[in-house]
């Protein structure tokens, strides 16, 4: 029993050896396999820090393995193919390095204008802002904001002033003339241009025509639509109505126009003769500037 017990036992150890011998060879290869596979890919990067507007050339891209199954959507798989039809453009800041997507550049002989930047079924509407009504300047291009409307705020009753959401998480294209994504500093604006479908840019414009729009810039990646119901001016608490008063009557004082001093015109006299004896002299009104009348006697001539 001991002789066949070490027996079994060392052919138990051999199999399991050879086992594994095979196993380790099965194996092995495909993990090569795999690693080659997944180094098998390239992009197209940038070459060099780009900024918007840049024209796209073989001197500031070059294509870089890139796992296959990590490509990025619009990616460019050789620098022949992305120039292949013509000369492109940046429409956004790249990285050194960073993958050259679709999306980001222009079509091939296409130029960098804000038309490029709309997708597919949208419009480009411009909305006038003031300082405080931009957010101060940090709103940004890129940036989602809500637009408010607010309305009947220069009416006799107070009461009747109302604010309502006219349109939530709109996209940013452009801060004046600036379409930059990437552009940091805070800018104040005159004007804030805002992507929209038709329905929503018919609903801007009629708006700038009887109210006043505000933006509210949305946390970055907050997508979803948030209630909003009309606010009313007779919600606000007293403070909030004299303060809004108050700042109302300063804007009116600042506008108004102070008189110009008037200098008195000197005006005609006329002499009128009675019975040759007393001369009184009249001055004559004018509508320029009323004088009082004044009258002088003279001495009786003897008889």
């Amino acid at each position: 029993m001991r002789a066949g017990s070490a027996i079994s036992l060392g052919v138990a150890i051999v199999l399991g050896g050879a086992a594994a011998y095979l196993s380790k060879g099965l194996i092995q290869p495909g993990a090569s396999g795999a690693t080659k596979s997944s180094l098998a890919g390239t992009a197209v990067v940038a070459a060099q820090p780009l900024a918007f507007g840049t024209p796209l050339t073989p001197d500031n891209v070059r294509e870089i393995s890139w796992p296959s199954e990590n490509i990025p959507d619009g990616a460019f798989r050789t620098v022949e193919e992305f120039l292949k039809d013509g000369r492109r453009v940046a429409l956004a800041s790249f990285q050194k390095d960073e993958p050259i997507l679709s999306q980001k550049v222009t079509g091939p002989n296409q130029r960098a204008t804000l038309s490029t930047l709309i997708e597919e079924g949208k419009r480009a509407v411009s909305v006038r802002v003031d300082e405080v009504r931009g957010v101060a300047g940090f709103i940004l291009p890129g940036d989602r904001v809500d637009v408010i409307l607010t309305r009947g705020e220069n009416s006799q009753s107070s009461d009747k002033a109302s604010a309502d959401v006219l349109i939530q998480n709109t996209k940013v294209l452009a801060i004046d003339q600036i379409i930059d994504e990437k552009q940091e500093k805070p800018t104040i604006a005159k004007a804030v241009t805002l992507e929209l479908d038709m329905q929503q840019a018919q609903k801007v414009v009629l708006a700038q025509g009887i109210g006043r729009l505000s933006l509210v810039l949305r946390q970055a990646g907050e997508a979803e639509a948030a209630p909003a119901r009309r606010v009313l001016a007779s919600e606000l608490s007293a403070g909030e109505i004299i303060e809004a008063s108050r700042k109302e009557a300063e804007k009116v004082e600042e506008k108004k126009v102070p008189l110009r001093a008037v200098a008195l015109v000197p005006q005609p006299l006329v002499n009128v003769i009675r019975n040759a004896v007393k001369r009184e002299q009249y001055t004559v009104h004018s509508e320029r500037s009323p004088v009082q009348v004044t009258s002088a006697d003279v001495p009786e001539k003897a008889k």
